[in-house]
């Protein structure tokens, strides 16, 4: 299963730079990045960071399932949904 996240893309309107957003959300930098370039996955972590960091959106605002895995497309984020992790 694909878990997405829009966080980065709401971040642009709220904080702004990484180092911001990381902040927020209780996390690291490096984490951060990571999870936004797709070299580490979502974990328990950055999820209640996002939360922390955008309280008043809901986690289904926040983050959404792709179960799609069949095809390479699925792997390929769309145009408009720049962020993709596999959970």
């Amino acid at each position: 299963m694909i878990i997405k996240t829009r966080v980065f893309d709401i971040a642009d309107d709220k904080y702004e730079n990484l180092s911001e957003l990381a902040k927020a959300m209780g996390i690291s930098v490096s984490q951060v990045y990571r999870v936004r370039e797709g070299k580490r996955g979502i974990n328990e972590k950055f999820i209640v960071g996002a939360k922390m960091a955008f309280p008043d959106l809901r986690l289904d605002e926040l983050f959404y399932f792709n179960t799609d895995q069949s095809s390479e497309k699925a792997m390929k984020p769309p145009d408009n949904q720049r962020y993709n992790y596999v959970v």
